[in-house]
């Protein structure tokens, strides 16, 4: 009778056990459903976009183009240099080194730069989906969509860039944001354009890079091979009895590059697979992070979805986080070593400090993170989020300075305090929806976990990727970056 009682005992003590783990579940499954439906999630950013194919003729274009230090005004720098895929689409740095490096096939960890310090002020945003921004490229909206209209990628209405005021559309912007994007990098002389034609405005500086590729006009000369390139685009933008001048054009050279960022779309992840219905796609953890992610501050959450909105996970609006100030600055303040962000565009002292919100999709494969690097895991700027003041009080910038020998500290302190103000300015003036909040250890990992579950698998696998990246030695002129990295 007592080993019956002790089996019975035993019984329903296991099965009380497993009916509370089951509510547990269908509760926390029940309540995502909720805010799923709440926030209008369809887990498919790229619903209604169209996506270039990676094999299409413009997209492959593209990639060589991505690839080759041809587009470098010195020759030692291409686009990949600070956007390679096997990289999260950056370059593994807290500030980029562009041009000048000691070993310029080198990427990522152990890049160095010939004066001893990034010669970029900001990190390289990811160039993985492109194509799902709407609003604003770079991190202070340099290239901006003047309608803004969602789901179009800057393809009507016109787009703002450097070389027209605020608020004024450029006609030679190009097809939309990333096309517009493209161009710019190559007038920077920190990134690409190195020593080519002095102070001369940027048009300049395009029509010899594409004179370099076609063999005319001032690039006559400078690449042994040119017919490569006539080629190449002749397939895409000419027909067979094309001349260069015809079909290496500025905007046809950007429009190729572009086309092939925006085919580097990779948006299936975990999180897509729970909204469609998998509740086993997330984790435990990740599904309390989830509620974490969209419950307000009120409600003992974090609040992230007041600027990580919908499916892209991104507002594309400009904040102020007091962000560590690392590296040389961005011509901002008396001794020019502030970086002001979206406040360098439109010279407003209420834009000071602020920048574009990134979009957190495969955020777990893009670090070091914010605009100047400073953080190198998902936790750590999650901290920062909760609390700025005490991150800031705190800050130690050891692996940062370890990774990136020679980055430029002496005036961050200064700097990143007087940004903190700033944030509270903001606050005061409701300018600013960050608040200080307090969550335990486990509920920031949990935070972090559902980022994670934000990952398509393909950016971390070398063999998914693969399309994306060119044939080995395939330019006859020697000019395609083969990258080596120091893993």
């Amino acid at each position: 009778m007592n080993n019956k009682y002790t089996l019975s005992l035993g019984f329903a003590i296991a099965l009380s056990t497993y009916a509370s783990t089951i509510h547990a579940a269908y509760s926390i499954d029940t309540e995502l459903r909720s805010l799923i439906s709440q926030h209008n999630l369809s887990g498919d950013p790229s619903r209604g976009r169209v996506i270039p194919n990676i094999n299409s003729p413009k997209a492959q274009l593209g990639m060589r183009l991505f690839f080759n230090k041809a587009l470098g005004g010195n020759k030692d720098t291409a686009c990949v240099s600070c956007h390679h895929p096997l990289l999260g689409g950056g370059d593994d740095l807290a500030l980029s080194i562009g041009i000048g490096a000691v070993n310029p096939d080198l990427l990522g960890s152990g890049r160095l730069q010939l004066s001893g310090h990034p010669n970029v002020p900001r990190n390289a945003p990811t160039t993985f989906n492109m194509s799902l921004w709407d609003a604003a490229i770079f991190w202070d909206g340099r290239i901006e969509s003047l309608a803004k209209q969602p789901g179009m990628n800057g393809s009507v209405g016109g787009i703002r860039t450097p070389n027209t005021s605020l608020g004024v559309s450029d006609p030679q912007a190009g097809a939309n944001l990333v096309a517009a994007q493209a161009k710019f990098p190559v007038t920077s002389h920190a990134e690409m354009r190195g020593d080519l034609a002095g102070t001369m405005a940027n048009t300049y500086v395009w029509t010899h890079l594409a004179g370099r590729l076609g063999g005319f006009g001032e690039g006559a000369g400078e690449l042994p091979q040119p017919e490569y390139w006539l080629n190449l685009f002749k397939q895409v933008y000419g027909t067979p009895t094309s001349q260069a001048e015809q079909v290496i054009t500025t905007q046809n050279v950007f429009d190729a590059i572009g086309e092939y960022e925006r085919s580097q779309t990779f948006t299936h992840n975990p999180w897509q697979a729970y909204i469609r219905g998998n509740t086993q796609a997330l984790s435990e953890s990740a599904k309390r992070g989830a509620l974490l992610f969209y419950k307000p501050y009120q409600q003992g959450g974090g609040n992230c979805v007041a600027c990580h909105k919908g499916d892209t996970f991104t507002d594309e609006k400009f904040y102020n986080l007091a962000m560590p100030q690392l590296g040389k600055g961005e011509r901002g303040g008396a001794d020019n070593t502030h970086d002001y962000g979206r406040g360098n565009e439109t010279k407003l002292y209420a834009d000071r400090f602020t920048f574009r919100t990134p979009s957190l999709l495969n955020v777990e494969g893009t670090k070091p993170y914010s605009h100047a690097g400073a953080y190198y895991t998902l936790e750590a700027v999650i901290q920062h989020h909760l609390d700025p003041a005490w991150a800031v009080a705190n800050y130690q910038p050891n692996r940062v300075k370890a990774e990136n020998p020679g980055i430029q500290t002496e005036t961050m302190q200064k700097n990143t305090f007087e940004a903190l103000y700033k944030l509270r300015e903001d606050q005061q003036k409701g300018l600013n929806p960050l608040r200080t909040a307090r969550l335990s250890k486990t509920s920031i990992e949990d935070l972090a976990n559902f980022l994670r579950a934000l990952t398509d698998p393909c950016i971390k696998s070398a063999t998914c990727l693969a399309p994306w990246l060119p044939p080995l030695h395939e330019d006859p002129n020697g000019l395609q970056l083969e990258a080596q990295f120091k893993f």
